[in-house]
């Protein structure tokens, strides 16, 4: 799944926040709906303009965003 064809960041659309291409409606906010175990039938009832492939473009996008995340850890673990 390329989601560089679906997932935009734009700063002047809500500010900045990576949306579904076209919309705006926030990947974070697609995101929040799965963690909840929201069926993506539902998903997609409740967001027309939405797609399987959007939806799909939006994990990919978390996917790669924490991928290329670097953590510093500091302090000792307890």
């Amino acid at each position: 799944m390329d989601w560089k064809k679906r997932i935009e960041i734009n700063p002047d659309i809500m500010l900045g926040k990576p949306v579904i291409a076209g919309t705006r409606i926030p990947v974070e906010q697609i995101l929040a709906k799965l963690a909840a175990n929201m069926d993506i039938k539902a998903i997609l009832r409740d967001f027309p303009r939405l797609t399987q492939e959007d939806i799909q473009a939006a994990l990919a996008y978390a996917s790669a965003a924490v991928g290329s995340e670097e953590i510093i850890l500091t302090g000792s673990p307890k």
